[in-house]
């Protein structure tokens, strides 16, 4: 069977660069796994390649999208395998990449019901329930899935919740995704990067320095002048674009900004961590005291066993 080669891991791990590094050793091209990368106008923000390197080895899903489009797994998962099939056919090998474990077993599994939570998704929904009351949303089931909407009773809105946040986050409705099969014709192998929390969270801490540092108050003022807001663009609801604009608008200050940023993108890894705790198929890549020479050497050998 076809093989696809995937690096995953948290926030600031450390997948970007291996990525490169493997791809341009195995004649590869690299899908990005990360539901922010594919907007425009954040490379910052959402740590995408830098422009050499996107010259250097053909990615995907970078720097694609306008702010305003809405995106989802799903959709990843339906055009991340055709490019995987294509690249196959050309006798090259796909390289994922990326830190959305949602994301990822789309794109490799397929999406199915289960897979399809988010907290902050819910969070919305049930702050219009707050805001709008219980026939808002449902009158919001019946135009996207009035199958569904036809099965569940009045009064049930913890249902009308779950089957809006599926199709939010898939695109899908809940009764299509309840009868889909998917056939995958190619086989991943998953590599999961792993170090100690406290190696981690002081990497995610320099790197949000790094990217003050770089350029991002900058890039969201730029977004603030163009009329994009988290409020009202889904693609900013996102960590270290949302606590920059609270700072911007005067609900804290730079410090505090900071600080929030480090603390949200730890929590943000933990998520992360215990995603991919679940997937028993990852191989487990110790990142400590290791140089990234021999990371990417300890990946090619065991990718080369699986084949």
């Amino acid at each position: 069977m076809n093989k696809a080669l995937a690096i995953v891991g948290p926030t600031a791990s450390g997948k970007t660069k291996l990525a490169l590094e493997i791809a341009e050793r195995l004649n590869g091209e690299i899908i990005s796994a990360d539901s922010r990368q594919i907007y425009k106008g954040i490379p910052i923000a959402t740590a995408q390649p830098e422009e050499k390197d996107l010259k250097r080895i053909k990615h995907y899903f970078v720097g694609e999208l306008d702010l305003n489009k809405e995106f989802n797994a799903g959709e990843f998962g339906i055009r991340g395998r055709k490019i995987i099939g294509d690249i196959l056919n050309r006798g090259k090998l796909p390289v994922i990449a990326g830190g959305s474990g949602l994301y990822i077993n789309s794109l490799i599994d397929g999406l199915f019901e289960s897979d399809a939570k988010s907290d902050e998704v819910r969070k919305k929904l049930y702050d219009d329930l707050e805001k709008y009351g219980e026939l808002y949303l449902y009158e919001q089931l019946k135009s996207t899935d009035k199958e569904t909407y036809d099965k569940i009773p009045k009064g049930k809105i913890r249902r009308v919740i779950r089957a809006l946040e599926v199709f939010l986050i898939t695109g899908k409705k809940i009764s299509e995704l309840q009868k889909e099969k998917i056939k995958i014709n190619f086989e991943t192998v998953i590599f999961g990067l792993s170090q100690q929390r406290e190696t981690l969270y002081d990497r995610i801490n320099r790197r949000v320095e790094e990217m003050i540092r770089i350029g991002l108050m900058e890039e969201v003022r730029n977004l603030l002048k163009s009329g994009y807001h988290y409020k009202k663009n889904y693609s900013l609801d996102t960590v270290g674009i949302k606590e920059v604009i609270m700072h911007l608008e005067g609900e804290f200050d730079f410090e505090k900004m900071k600080e929030l940023i480090k603390q949200n993108s730890r929590r943000y890894a933990k998520r992360q961590m215990t995603w991919f705790r679940r997937d028993n198929r990852i191989i487990n890549i110790d990142t400590d005291c290791k140089s990234p020479e021999e990371v990417v050497n300890d990946i090619l050998k065991k990718f080369r066993n699986t084949v």
